[in-house]
Order: C-alpha cells, then sequence, then structure tokens
C-alpha cells in the first residue's frame, strides 16, 4: 500500500518565514502521529521513502517542493485526496481513522505540532500556517539497518558471522536462517557464463545477449497443452516481486523480498539452506530484480545499495559492501563479466549532488574497482546539457536493470532512466537541453569503466517515458546489433560496434514526438510540448505505465523474432514547480491516466517483431497488461503471464494460444526454464507492488480484482 497517488500529484516548498513564525498547535494528537508512523513504515515508506523523500514513481511528502504545494491548502484536502486515491491498486480502501494517522504523521514530519484535539475529516486549518516543511529535531523516521550505513568500505563477513538464526522473514535477523548444504556444487567458471549449459539459467535473461530464450526443447508446442504444477514455494509477502531465480544444476537461487535469498531443489521445491542479507521491505517497490552467480558465489544486490556476496553452497554471508557512499534506496539487477560484479543504482531523486552511477566490484575481496557516473561531473564532458543547472540540482538517471554484454567486443549495455523532476519546465531547462546521459543507451569498458559510446534515445526527455529497459544483443550476418524499447513503445535498433541509428518502429500509439529522423534517429516534440506551462496539463500517449516497460522482450533465435509485452494507455500529464533549495523532489508531475483510443480498451499487448526488418508478424491483445517478461525456448512456445493472475503459451510463430492458466495472485516477474534430472521445468513468480504498470490498470480497469497476497514461485512440468 503506498500514499502513492496522492501523491502522484504532490509536489511542494518551503513556507515562507512569516507564514512559519504563526505557526499554532496542530488539529492532531500525538496518539495520532504515532500510529499514522507505524502504518506509514508499513505501508508507504517503500514508494514514498522512509524519510518521506519520494521516489521516481511517487513524490516528495516532506519539504519544501511538498510544501509549494500542499502549504495553501487545507488538511481537508490532504485528507480526502489520501482516502479516495490511496492505495494506487485498491484506492478507496483506506478507512478514516487510516487515512486521518496518515495525514496527521505528514503534518508532523513537515513541523507541524500535536495539540489537544484529535484530527478529524472536517478540518479546514490550512497546511500552511501550521507547517513549515521542516522535520522536527528528533521526530525523523526510521534510519534503516544498523551497522549498514554509507561508509565505504568492505565488511568481510566470513563462514562463522551469522548474525542470528530464525525463520523465513523474522525481522532484524542477518544472516543464515535456515542451514543447509547444496551437494556435488560445481562452480561455475567464465566459459560457463559466456555458453550457459542448456539446463541452466546463470543469468539475468539467461545469457550475456540478455535473449530470455532458452535451447530446451522438451516441453514443446505439441505437448505443452499437457503442462501440470508441479509445487509451489511460497515468497516473502513484503516488498515488490519482480524478481528472476538463478539455476545451476537444478537448484534454484531465488532472492525474495526484504533481502532473502534461498537456495531450492528445483525438483521438488524442498528448501536447502535461506539467507537474510538486507533490511526488511514494506509493500510498494523496493522489487530485485536480478541476482548473479560465479564461481561458488552468490551476488545480491541489497534494497539499500550494498553489494553482497554468499557461498552458494551455504549461504555464509561472504563479504558486504555499499555502492553508495551514504545510505541509498536500490532496486537495481547485477551483472558478473570476469572477475567483478557490475550492479546499477536508483533511488536518485534527490537534489543532493551525488548523482547516480553504476559500480563494480572485486568478486573476491568485495572492493570497489570503478564507478561510472550517469550524470556527467562539471568540466566533464557532457555536463555541458544540464545547461546551467549546478551538480545538486541534477537528478535521475538511475540503472535499474542490469546491463548485457559482448565477449566479443568486451563491451556492457546499459540502459540509463529518466532525469529528474520529469520535465523539462520543473528541471528549469529548455527541451533542448538534453541532459545526458538520461534515456541512453551507454556501451561501458567491463574492465575499468570507460564510456565507449551512448546513443541518447530521447534528448531532454520530459514525461517520465524513460528508455532504461533491457539491451538484446543480436548477431544477422556481419552486423552486430542492439534492440531496446523504453516507455515511448519505440522498438530501437543500434549497431552495438558504434552505437550508430539503424532504425525504429512504433509498436504502440505515441503521440509525444511528432518524427524520428531517419538517419540519425533523433525524435522531435510536438509543437504545443514545446511550449508547455507549468501547472497545465496535456495529453499525451503512452502513458507512465509505458508502452514498453520493465517486462523484457525474449529473441527466439530459431525464427529471428522479438517478442514484446506492451502496454496500451495514455494520460494527461501536469508539470509542477520545484523548488531548487528543496532536497525530496521526485518526479514532479501530476499524471491522470486515461485509456489509449483505437485499442478497443485493451491494454495488454504481447507482439512479436522481424529483427531484420522490424516489421510486426503477429500480435496478441487483451483487456489485463502483461506483468512478466516473454520467456520463449527452441520448443516452439512463448510464455507470458499477466495482472489478472493468468499464464499465457503461445505458438511463436503465428501468436496462438496454446496453453493456459491461473494463480493466486498477478503474475509478476522473469520467468525461467531448467531441466533437472533429465526433465524440463518452467518457473513462473506471482507478485506485489512495482508502481505504474500496476496502478494505472486500478484506474482505467477497476474491474479486475487483484488479491493483495500471494507472492510465489510456481514450477510446472510435463505428467
Amino acid at each position: 500500500m503506498g500514499l502513492s497517488r496522492l501523491l502522484v500529484s504532490v509536489l511542494l516548498v518551503v513556507a515562507t518565514p512569516e507564514i512559519a513564525a504563526q505557526q499554532s498547535p496542530g488539529a492532531f494528537t500525538a496518539g495520532q502521529v504515532q500510529t499514522g508512523r507505524a502504518f506509514y513504515e508499513r505501508n508507504c515508506a517503500a514508494c514514498h521513502g522512509v524519510d518521506l523523500e519520494g521516489s521516481g514513481d511517487a513524490p516528495p511528502l516532506a519539504g519544501g517542493t511538498f510544501m509549494l504545494k500542499w502549504g495553501p491548502k487545507m488538511v481537508s484536502e490532504l485528507f480526502g485526496l489520501i482516502l479516495e486515491t490511496m492505495p494506487p491498486a485498491r484506492p478507496q480502501s483506506l478507512d478514516e481513522a487510516a487515512g486521518l494517522n496518515a495525514t496527521a504523521y505528514i503534518l508532523q514530519r513537515n513541523g507541524a505540532r500535536a495539540g489537544n484535539d484529535a484530527l478529524t475529516a472536517a478540518a479546514t486549518t490550512r497546511i500552511g500556517t501550521i507547517a513549515n516543511g521542516q522535520a522536527p529535531s528528533g521526530g525523523g523516521a526510521a534510519q534503516g539497518r544498523g551497522g549498514r550505513g554509507g561508509a565505504a568500505g568492505t565488511i568481510a563477513l566470513g563462514a562463522g558471522t551469522t548474525a542470528g538464526q530464525g525463520q523465513s522473514g523474522a525481522s532484524g535477523k542477518r544472516g543464515v536462517a535456515v542451514a543447509g548444504t547444496v551437494r556435488n556444487y560445481v562452480a561455475v567458471a567464465p566459459e560457463m557464463l559466456k555458453n550457459p549449459p542448456a539446463g541452466d539459467w546463470l543469468i539475468f535473461g539467461r545469457n550475456y545477449q540478455r535473449h530470455s530464450y532458452s535451447p530446451l526443447d522438451q516441453i514443446n508446442r505439441d505437448n505443452v497443452k499437457n503442462l501440470q504444477l508441479k509445487w509451489v514455494w511460497a515468497m516473502n509477502d513484503s516488498g515488490a516481486n519482480q524478481t528472476t531465480p538463478i539455476v545451476h544444476n537444478g537448484i534454484i537461487y531465488l532472492a525474495s523480498p526484504s533481502n532473502i535469498v534461498q537456495a531450492l531443489d528445483g525438483r521438488t521445491g524442498d528448501l536447502i539452506w535461506e539467507t537474510r542479507a538486507g533490511p526488511d521491505q514494506a509493500p510498494g517497490y523496493g522489487g530485485i530484480r536480478s541476482i548473479a552467480i560465479a564461481e561458488d558465489k552468490i551476488f545480491l544486490p541489497t534494497s539499500d545499495a550494498h553489494m553482497v556476496a554468499l557461498n552458494a553452497i551455504d549461504g555464509q554471508i561472504l563479504w558486504d559492501t555499499p555502492a553508495s557512499d551514504k545510505p541509498h534506496p536500490s532496486t537495481s539487477g547485477d551483472i558478473v563479466i570476469g572477475d567483478k560484479v557490475l550492479m546499477g543504482l536508483t533511488g536518485c531523486a534527490r537534489f543532493d549532488g551525488e548523482g547516480c552511477y553504476i559500480s563494480a566490484f572485486d568478486i573476491h575481496s568485495g572492493q570497489r574497482a570503478w564507478r561510472f557516473y550517469t550524470i556527467p561531473r562539471e568540466g566533464q564532458p557532457g555536463s555541458e546539457t544540464w545547461g546551467s543547472l549546478p551538480m545538486n540540482n541534477r537528478a535521475g538517471t538511475e540503472t535499474w536493470l542490469a546491463g548485457s554484454y559482448d565477449p566479443e567486443l568486451n563491451l556492457t549495455y546499459w540502459g540509463v532512466a529518466q532525469s529528474k523532476p520529469w520535465n523539462f519546465l520543473s528541471r528549469k531547462l529548455t527541451p533542448f537541453d538534453k541532459t545526458l546521459y538520461a534515456n541512453s543507451t551507454v556501451a561501458l569498458n567491463p574492465e575499468n569503466g570507460e564510456l565507449a559510446w551512448y546513443f541518447q534515445h530521447a534528448p531532454g526527455e520530459s514525461f517520465d517515458l524513460d528508455e532504461v529497459f533491457e539491451r538484446v544483443l543480436v548477431d544477422i550476418g556481419d552486423r552486430k546489433l542492439s534492440f531496446s524499447a523504453g516507455k515511448a513503445g519505440v522498438l530501437w535498433k543500434l549497431d552495438r560496434r558504434t552505437g550508430q541509428y539503424l532504425g525504429s518502429k512504433e509498436m504502440v500509439k505515441q503521440t509525444v514526438w511528432e518524427r524520428i529522423d531517419p538517419k540519425t534517429g533523433t525524435p522531435r516534440y510536438r509543437t504545443d510540448i514545446l511550449e508547455m506551462q507549468l501547472d497545465k496539463p496535456i495529453h499525451v500517449c503512452p502513458s507512465t505505465e509505458g508502452g514498453k516497460n520493465w517486462q523484457a522482450m525474449s529473441y527466439h533465435q530459431p525464427t529471428g523474432l522479438l517478442i514484446v509485452p506492451l502496454s496500451q494507455s495514455c494520460m494527461e500529464f501536469t508539470a509542477l514547480p520545484v523548488d531548487p533549495k528543496s532536497v525530496n523532489v521526485g518526479g514532479s508531475g501530476e499524471r491522470k491516466f486515461l485509456p489509449m483510443p483505437g485499442v478497443n480498451g485493451n491494454i495488454g499487448k504481447l507482439a512479436a517483431y522481424d529483427a531484420e526488418t522490424l516489421n510486426e508478424v503477429w500480435k496478441y491483445e487483451q483487456r489485463a497488461p502483461f506483468l512478466t517478461a516473454a520467456l520463449s525456448t527452441a520448443g516452439g512456445w512463448v510464455l507470458i503471464g499477466d495482472i489478472d493472475r493468468r499464464v499465457h503459451i503461445f505458438d511463436v510463430r503465428t501468436g496462438q494460444a496454446l496453453w493456459e492458466t491461473r494463480l493466486g495472485t498477478s503474475v509478476q516477474g522473469f520467468p525461467v526454464t531448467y531441466s533437472a534430472d533429465g526433465k524440463q521445468y518452467i518457473a513462473v513468480m506471482t507478485g506485489l507492488g512495482g508502481g505504474s504498470p500496476r496502478n494505472v490498470p486500478a484506474v482505467i480497469a477497476p474491474e479486475i480484482k487483484i488479491p493483495q497476497s500471494g507472492q510465489a514461485l510456481y514450477v510446472f512440468g510435463l505428467p
């Protein structure tokens, strides 16, 4: 539950000294604040931050930018918006007491003082007369887990330093919670990562090229109709679940919310060992999307931006290194290349001058090897694309999905998210300020982090339509290609040696750009977008649900098809003003989500595109949007899951439906297939949380009812 779409509108700034001087005790009690704090930390902090600082998709609830919008408004308006729109996936489901307590806590965190009278729904007090946007001293939210600040050193823990035994999900325990041993473990050598065994799934996307394709064919288009459920493993219901399992020699390594890593027997679902390697997480955001394996180690990028190495045999924590120099939230994935593990970073929607970056760590020692900043430092090439903004007012450019890798060229390819605040007006720039390396593909040398080339897909992007997602590497003849697609729903084709633009294809209706230059690939905004104003809505398609989002495409090698999960919705977007002195800025935009015209109400689209010509070969559309990556195999089928709890399998050549089943809650995450003892299995996750891909359907398809528990791993096989 998060306070998320209140706060998809919330923006704000500092009350003037005159207003602050008028403050009197607020119309709420200390008891309401205490109850509201517990409610917030349990249900809202995952989206809006422990310190109410906001995230890219969820606005800040404290500080100058918050007060800019809410200072002139009445307390009852804030309470009413919370009650009407929260949580985003189930609006209007909060009771009045919960809404009032949450409101009281937000007011208190903005400097309002408790009084003797309880807050009621009729409170007409103007927020700016009781709050000034400044947190009370000693009244902040919890500051994370003890002993895990932003210190830049490596914590070497070793085999005997577990932090306590306990049951799965036990709060405050760190270390091995369930002891066990993977028998007959075989070390994962670098050559195995370059050429994974057919029955393994060693990398996010299965191979370095991110094909999400398996050469297994025991389950094929003819017998897939006979699939049966073999076993289910319940996962922690805290946090978002958008994970991908790693499978080696029939053992599944699974990252669950709240930074829990487990080793499971892929044949039976039996737990072998379990380790808690990071802090608890609340429902909402925070899904760890991928882990990595190399030699005898599992690498977990934690939700508080640490890289942690575990022993793959028994789960012992080997070392723990913070990626950031200060406490930092993150939901990024990782990839092992040679003797380094690379990790992205999120949670950069703040005016704190730190910026965002990709980090590399030595897999043996945990020492940081290099860091590549996705916002150039002042004086570095590209810094001029941020105009005259000081470093402190340059934010965003997260890398929240792990990159891909070409061993022959020795280059790793990463997508970079949008700059923040979202809109050029909120950033106090023009639409022609490119803000590198936002919305770009960057090609890096994995040994030292040096930039080989970049291509910016959306210069000056201003509607939270980021291009951060997977880069799929395909060879066609002599051409070494990179394919990607972002929220604008455009499929991009680049030469991965040089970054040269080779073509693009609009896969859903997009109205942001008038045209894309056929030679350079540079898009041009509509004229009315170039002339848009603060606080005035403008209609664009797609919405921030994304024409294409984190749900990864699959490259089916035998047919040369890219199978892409897509979504179809639009929005009215309003850019909001930002206080440049505020730290917490978030996206600083309001969105009203709307159906996409011309699609008969179908939000979900799965389509296949010829990688050589970019022509659409087939498509399947339905009301419910798809919330998993696509998975294809040599058996001739492609699997996809949706928000309405269904798993679908289609013929990869024609799009004909072959099989379907329904699970406990929304099917979400990155499915995999593997073999154990000569039998092929399919593993699919159900999950909660995740921002716009779930919140938009709640608005435009409210008839789809989604259970709010039931995160699990389901494994299917033939009789």
